[in-house]
């Protein structure tokens, strides 16, 4: 996607609240971020290849790890 934004009417754009504004400005950071991450993590691969299987971390330790990561984020209800 571009930087730059969509060519439109400006007069005809609702503008946000400043809140929402830096909120969805701090939501594309993070998104950002986590971008810029994952595509270090491919250049490295196709750089020096894929990493041995024994420095590697099984996906079913990782699932659980995310898993347990969203259950107290998220309190259970009653």
């Amino acid at each position: 996607m571009s930087e730059q934004p969509a060519l439109a009417d400006t007069a005809a754009r609702q503008q946000l609240e400043p809140a929402a504004a830096d909120g969805l400005r701090a939501y594309a950071a993070r998104t950002r971020e986590s971008a810029d991450q994952l595509a270090a993590v491919l250049e490295d691969i196709a750089a020096n290849g894929l990493p041995a299987v024994e420095d590697c971390t099984p996906w079913e330790e990782l699932r659980e790890t995310h898993l347990a990561r969203l259950t107290a984020q998220r309190p259970a209800v009653a």
